[in-house]
């Protein structure tokens, strides 16, 4: 049990020290340079490296230790050491992985420089277009990747957290306001309209590519199946015989028949898709199917994301 709960551990802490790492990696190569702001402390630490002059990474830093104290005070442990040790990471291969550093390194100096020679800005490509995507790809990736493994980047989602206990927002509300103010702030303090686009952009994006890496892609199917209560039995036994999927009748009423009648529901393959559409259709052309997204499923005949 203890050998088990150690590589737990010690799995969790490799997670996040590759998801920090692609974090940083985002933002020194592609936004910092480009002063993409995607909102969050990241964003704010911009401010302080271009107009102060400090390393971004340090800045984060700075930033994100008086919030996670904060957090402890208000919300308890659960921003515990594993966020710390994100929170820490994060900042140390911000500032390790700048380009300023790969020059000196010399590491693709000779592409830095060309690119530099179009744009005048040290970074991996000569477009801020590629630049926002590709660092909002690489960042949301590894913020997915730390929250996979129980970890956390801090920053925002102390506030947040705090406005959902103490105010009452939802977590929806709380960070496009949180964020929302953050892009703002920045976008007037460089007096640079495009950063406004380009963060929202950025926001989006890495949003989306976060919750990818958490939940992955849909791979199987939830349908839903209403039919004529004299197919029910023969549309159940054929998915049954035919695609060896379970299938479980919910009761339910006519909402303008008054009817009662039963919904079969089963969990397919994407593949199985087409067969059971031919089931179905093939046996009543009136049904009514509903499909979904399903993310995961823990049961017979499917095998968990989390013990893949």
């Amino acid at each position: 049990m203890k050998n088990a709960l150690l590589r737990k551990h010690v799995s969790d802490y490799i997670g996040i020290t590759f998801g920090a790492l692609l974090y940083g990696l985002g933002y020194a190569w592609f936004l910092i340079p480009f002063k993409i702001a995607p909102g969050g402390v990241g964003g704010l630490s911009q401010i302080l490296y271009f107009k102060l002059h400090i390393p971004a990474g340090t800045s984060m830093l700075l930033l994100n230790i008086p919030l996670f104290v904060i957090g402890i005070k208000y919300l308890g442990k659960s921003f515990g050491i594993k966020t710390l040790y994100a929170i820490v990471l994060g900042s140390i291969f911000t500032d390790l992985f700048a380009i300023s550093n790969l020059i000196k390194w010399g590491i693709l100096t000779d592409v830095i420089e060309k690119y530099h020679a179009v744009t005048g800005v040290y970074a991996m490509t000569d477009n801020i277009l590629l630049a926002s995507f590709a660092g909002s790809v690489i960042l949301g990736a590894g913020i997915g990747i730390i929250f996979r493994f129980r970890g956390s980047t801090g920053g925002t989602d102390i506030p947040v957290a705090i406005m959902r206990k103490k105010l009452g927002f939802s977590a929806v509300s709380g960070y496009f306001l949180v964020e929302t103010s953050i892009i703002l702030t920045i976008s007037l303090v460089f007096r640079e309209p495009n950063i406004l686009i380009l963060a929202y952009l950025n926001l989006f994006i890495s949003s989306k590519i976060c919750d990818m890496v958490l939940e992955g892609l849909p791979y199987v199917k939830g349908v839903y199946i209403v039919t004529d209560s004299k197919y029910e039995t023969e549309i159940k036994d054929k998915i049954l015989k035919q695609l060896s999927r379970g299938v479980t009748v919910f009761k339910a009423e006519g909402g303008f028949t008054g009817v009662p009648r039963n919904v079969l529901f089963c969990v397919i393959n994407r593949r199985e898709i087409g067969k059971l559409k031919d089931i179905v259709k093939g046996t009543d052309r009136n049904s009514f199917l509903i499909i979904n997204d399903v993310y995961d499923v823990i049961g017979t005949g499917f095998r968990s994301r989390i013990e893949q």
